[in-house]
């Protein structure tokens, strides 16, 4: 593996984790809370998630070199981060939603969605950005 890849894994991490530990635990905790969505909203489990962000970001830097075209860094990475947030936020909002119960079908849709389109839109544009600059150097 590259140094580039490296460097965009990384970048996913870092992006993913500070905006989901804000965003969730932090910003609108207590609003997922009145979700009733997460039952470890009090305590969660942090080494599982970012667990889960290691597999994810490696599987996305490794993809990224295979879908990129000649776009620019930011379009490249917007186009990259929203075609496979919407593959990953079709089962952890969509799918998520149809097995458990929530509080509020349409705030639980529209306030996951918002996070997923941020999340995927800041890692694309970091991957993207991971690969320009190994490629400049």
């Amino acid at each position: 593996m590259s140094a580039c890849f490296f460097l965009a894994w990384a970048g996913y991490v870092v992006v993913t984790f500070g905006l989901g530990f804000v965003w969730h635990l932090v910003l609108f905790k207590d609003t997922y809370r009145k979700l009733a969505i997460f039952s470890r909203i009090d305590d969660p489990i942090i080494p599982l998630g970012l667990s889960a962000m290691l597999i994810q970001g490696a599987i996305l830097a490794y993809l990224f070199p295979f879908i990129q075209q000649d776009g620019s860094i930011w379009m490249e990475g917007l186009r990259f981060g929203g075609i496979l947030g919407l593959f990953i936020a079709s089962s952890a909002v969509i799918a998520e939603a149809a097995k458990q119960r929530v509080a509020s079908l349409s705030k639980w849709l529209l306030l996951e969605s918002t996070y997923y389109l941020i999340q995927f839109s800041l890692a694309g544009i970091t991957i993207a950005a991971a690969y320009s600059r190994c490629a400049t150097n």
